[in-house]
């Protein structure tokens, strides 16, 4: 990939590997400062396309220029994921943001529940997203009413998901590869996953591997793409 100020203006699509801890938002602010102060640039577009939550780490889309037209069309696409869940107790928000809030047993789970399970979530599902999430309802992201304790109504969405697949039992955590539609939250399967198991679990870890063709193998560091705008 060629990055310059012509084709960074003209458009492109830079597969970015986004660290833990860091939001979608803050990689794309990184990104659109660097370019600005590297080409001296008072305003270019730069857009991501399919959020990713601070704890997860992978594939991050960063469009730029013309490129942000598309964002749309590459959300649609397909994505895969390593996931590790964490079984036999919660949280509030699906993953390890918020502490445990319940435990639950574990010593009746065998590797034929756990493929039973597995194969009730293939195909084409109802999901309700988390509530500790960016969508918004009312007006109001869900993150922020679920910080003051408050509770909203949360529809369900009709999402896919094309593969799910045990890698490693290691109980209490089983890693899983996952491939799923737009629109699919992994924390809400792991919950979901949870109660399968007549027990509950959280989202320990996650990478998202793959946009469509894009992958996680072709990706730049924030670090690289600051030496190839500066040098």
């Amino acid at each position: 990939m060629i990055i310059n100020k012509e084709s960074i203006i003209s458009g492109l699509v830079i597969p970015v590997f986004k660290p833990l801890n860091w939001t979608s938002f803050d990689v794309v602010k990184k990104i659109r400062f660097d370019i600005k102060k590297a080409y001296d640039i008072k305003k270019i577009k730069v857009g991501h396309a399919g959020t990713l939550d601070p704890l997860a780490t992978g594939l991050l889309l960063i469009c730029t220029g013309k490129k942000t037209k598309i964002i749309q069309n590459l959300q649609n696409l397909e994505k895969t994921y390593y996931a590790t869940f964490y079984i036999g107790k919660t949280t509030p928000s699906f993953d390890k943001e918020t502490e445990y809030d319940n435990t639950y047993p574990i010593d009746h789970i065998n590797q034929n529940l756990i493929t039973e399970a597995i194969n009730g979530f293939k195909g084409k599902i109802k999901q309700k997203p988390p509530i500790y999430s960016a969508l918004k309802v009312n007006g109001k992201r869900l993150y922020e009413i679920a910080r003051k304790g408050e509770s909203a109504k949360i529809k369900k969405r009709n999402i896919q998901i094309f593969e799910f697949k045990l890698l490693a039992n290691n109980l209490p955590e089983l890693d899983f590869k996952i491939k799923c539609s737009k629109g699919t939250y992994i924390r809400s399967l792991a919950n979901d996953y949870g109660k399968k198991l007549n027990s509950g679990a959280h989202l320990k870890y996650l990478e998202r591997y793959s946009i469509g063709e894009y992958t996680i193998k072709e990706s730049y560091s924030l670090g690289s793409i600051n030496k190839l705008l500066f040098n």
